[in-house]
């Protein structure tokens, strides 16, 4: 097993499914993380021999793999991007476990069926921040939660295309607005699929927000608190981190390729540790 993407090395998914596989007995299971770009994609692939359960993708893998592989989940077609490979059968089956992660997330903090969090949540349509495929992924857990209208802020509505066409399969409307201070206000709940610092101008604001957002999911799970988390807690929002979005997928990933039940509690124990030692300065970024 592995993580491919570019940057890789980061990645705090090496982490959650070593203590899976710890839990779970597979001592003999390795999982690391292998810097590829879309280039190097298909040659990667082939040199997986049958040794290999599965691989993660990250960006920019998310899309350029569909191509190479021999099925597909009819969730993968909706969004438009597969995060998980399983080798099958002599076959490359694809599968999206980043969407059912994110229903698990919004869920567990009451977070769904057509509302933020209460009755009192302002009404405006959700907000997602940011027009890539964790958005596309972003916009199919919404529809899975009831919405079927969404406001997303981009910074080009030109390059927000695969975000349009995924609401068109996902049978959605999404409105596209300027990443501006006018076009974010109203929203009962904001996900944010971009890098922390390019929410910072949301976090500016977001007390001025009227009314403010009752909710706020950051994908970002280090540096954490992002700014645009801390605004949104000092605020009184609920605050749903990329943690919980990284343990609930990976945990669907590890159940997929192992047929077990995912040990979610020591995943969760291994992945909060292992970023206290990075906001400790004692590991990666």
């Amino acid at each position: 097993m592995a993580v491919l993407g570019s940057p890789a090395g980061h990645s705090l998914s090496p982490v959650l499914h070593t203590a899976a596989y710890a839990a779970l007995g597979l001592t003999w299971w390795r999982y690391e993380a292998i810097e590829c770009d879309e280039a190097g994609l298909p040659a990667l692939l082939d040199r997986c021999g049958p040794e290999w359960a599965g691989l993660s993708l990250t960006m920019p893998l998310k899309r350029a793999v569909l191509p190479l592989l021999d099925r597909i989940e009819p969730l993968v077609t909706e969004v438009g991007g597969a995060n998980t490979v399983v080798f099958a059968a002599a076959q490359r089956l694809g599968y999206n476990t980043d969407v059912p992660g994110m229903v698990r997330a919004l869920a567990e903090q009451g977070i769904g069926a057509g509302r933020a969090t209460a009755p009192s949540s302002p009404a405006g349509p959700a907000l997602i921040l940011g027009g890539g495929a964790t958005a596309c992924a972003a916009l199919a857990a919404l529809r899975d939660l009831g919405e079927r209208s969404v406001t997303a802020a981009v910074r080009d509505a030109a390059r927000a295309g695969d975000l349009v066409s995924a609401a068109a399969r996902l049978g959605m409307t999404v409105t596209l607005r300027p990443f501006e201070p006018d076009s974010l206000a109203g929203p009962r709940l904001v996900i944010s699929t971009v890098p922390a610092g390019a929410a910072e101008l949301v976090a500016q604001i977001f007390a001025r927000l009227v009314p403010a957002p009752a909710a706020v999911f950051d994908v970002v799970y280090h540096p954490w608190p992002t700014p645009l988390a801390a605004a949104a807690a000092a605020a009184g929002a609920i605050v749903v981190g990329g943690l919980e979005l990284l343990l609930y997928q990976a945990a669907l990933q590890v159940e997929l390729i192992t047929g077990r039940p995912a040990p979610v509690d020591e995943m969760r124990r291994a992945g909060q540790a292992e970023l206290i030692r990075r906001a400790a300065g004692q590991g990666g970024p």
